[in-house]
């Protein structure tokens, strides 16, 4: 009588989500420090007022959910970096910032002015919005995110 033992290796695919949950929120939170500082009312009012939870002014609604879109962004990153091959710090630090400079251009400058206007926020900023102080925010977002990403992407 013999007996065979076999082995069933996990393969991930999409790339390490829990590390893209955990960039995207360490970048939002950098991020909206950096919009607190810079532009209050972005976080207080135009980001709450995407699901109508302003007005009134809710710096603390605006970040729960800057924090959640940024982990939702997060995920997604993951699974570029997984389906470009990014294995290297660098690469994925790179790819980070040039994630954050595209969630700029096509959320933060296109889409969040129609979605504003959408639900008649007093917030709803031109179409299109190419904001400066925005896009150092989203590059800060995904640097943050990049960086995060590659140094915890081994270790959960």
């Amino acid at each position: 009588m013999s007996t065979t033992t076999q082995t069933q290796q996990s393969t991930q695919t999409g790339g390490n989500w829990k590390a893209g949950v955990v960039g995207g929120i360490v970048g939002a939170i950098v991020m909206g420090g950096l919009v607190l500082a810079m532009n209050t009312p972005t976080l207080a009012v135009a980001i709450p007022s995407l699901y109508t939870l302003a007005p009134p002014a809710s710096p603390g609604l605006g970040l729960a959910v800057h924090l959640s879109h940024g982990a939702v962004l997060g995920v997604v990153f993951a699974g570029i970096v997984d389906t470009l091959e990014l294995e290297s710090t660098v690469s994925q630090l790179g790819a980070g910032i040039g994630w954050g400079v595209v969630t700029w251009v096509v959320l933060a400058a296109l889409v969040m002015p129609v979605w504003l206007s959408a639900v008649g926020s007093p917030a709803s900023p031109p179409l299109p919005n190419f904001a400066p102080p925005s896009l150092l925010w989203h590059a800060v977002y995904g640097a943050v995110l990049g960086g995060i990403y590659a140094a915890v992407a081994d270790q959960i």
